[in-house]
């Protein structure tokens, strides 16, 4: 494993050269946010950050995604025949995504990347993606993502791995995608092995640094549908208020709704983000609503992280601590203390 070093000073000139090849996406701060966006001079980007408001979900299930286009007029040989939009997949590259995040990616492919079904759109967004994580030094008060299988230095599902050293940035080379990437210039040398170890050891530092701990280890044992009759549901629900910020903010929800929008003779078929807190999620087309009132939803949100898909794909919980939910929550609901209660729930 390759680990090379760039000094900061050339760390713009180096992101400029790249955008040759690559289309850029990095962190830029808007106000007091943080969001992954594309970037058009390498001045833009600013990693001085803890975490985006929003995750980079969106650079592979956009929040509003055109998928087909049609035309109503009768006249046209090609009248109501769906014809799939044209996007961009030439490579691209997203600059100090945190761990969390890119960890979040692994466990969505699970939905939109199977042997069996593959999400055309989210598969070839993936292929075309070169992940350059940054190392998270300063981790928040509410992360607790070495509890569930990451950590602030986590690799998974990264290309390569960037540690702030000082003066300059480490490069951990961790893929052929992220190998391709540094050699795009002349501006990374061979690390010295005093600054490997400095990298090191900030790595156990921040693993240190993440305080607040829960524990999923008999979520797999409880019976699900005991837990799903549970009487802390009432509790936890009481004060939401199905706003669904926690899962827009959240890297691992997926849900999304179709819809067709026509303006005159011609439309377009769209995906649009979608959420199983708002009241219309589950509204079948008879009028009947399984999850008809608000406690049903907010027990289907945590049951499908913490339980659901524990059972089905058996590679822990659908939650990298990322903390947004409980930074942002109006209503000051926690899934730390979700987690405890449907943990510890007995019979």
């Amino acid at each position: 494993m390759k680990v090379l070093k760039i000094e900061k000073q050339n760390l713009s000139g180096f992101l400029d050269k790249l955008r040759d090849t690559y289309r850029l996406y990095g962190p830029v701060i808007d106000g007091d946010i943080f969001s992954f966006v594309p970037i058009q001079d390498a001045s833009q980007i600013d990693l001085s950050f803890q975490n985006s408001r929003l995750s980079p979900k969106s650079l592979f299930l956009p929040q509003s995604e055109r998928m087909f286009e049609y035309t109503l007029d009768p006249s046209k040989d090609d009248a109501h025949v769906l014809k799939e939009v044209q996007k961009d997949y030439s490579p691209r590259a997203v600059i100090g995504i945190r761990p969390c995040d890119a960890r979040a990616f692994r466990l969505v492919d699970v939905n939109f990347d199977t042997p069996e079904l593959r999400d055309p759109w989210w598969v070839k967004a993936r292929d075309c993606t070169t992940l350059v994580g940054l190392g998270c030094t300063s981790p928040c008060s509410t992360c607790f993502c070495t509890s569930v299988g990451g950590g602030p230095f986590d690799e998974e599902g990264l290309d390569v791995l960037l540690t702030d050293v000082g003066g300059a940035f480490l490069a951990k080379v961790l893929t052929q995608k992220g190998e391709q990437l540094v050699e795009a210039s002349n501006d990374f040398e061979p690390a010295e092995e005093g600054l490997v170890e400095k990298a090191t050891a900030l790595g156990q530092e921040a693993q240190e640094k993440v305080v607040s701990k829960v524990d999923t280890s008999m979520l797999p044992e409880i019976d699900t549908l005991a837990l799903y009759g549970a009487d802390f549901w009432e509790a936890v629900h009481f004060s939401c208020v199905n706003c669904g910020i926690c899962t827009y903010l959240c890297p691992t929800c997926w849900c999304f709704d179709i819809q067709d929008e026509t303006h005159g003779r011609a439309g377009c078929r769209i995906r649009n983000w979608d959420a199983c807190m708002f009241p219309l999620f589950s509204l079948h087309a008879s009028g009947h609503n399984p999850r008809g009132q608000k406690i049903d939803r907010v027990r289907q949100r945590f049951m499908h992280k913490l339980k659901y898909y524990v059972d089905t794909y058996k590679n822990g919980v659908a939650c990298v601590g990322c903390g947004r939910c409980v930074q942002h929550c109006p209503v000051n609901i926690d899934i730390r203390e979700v987690i405890k209660l449907m943990n510890e729930y007995r019979e």
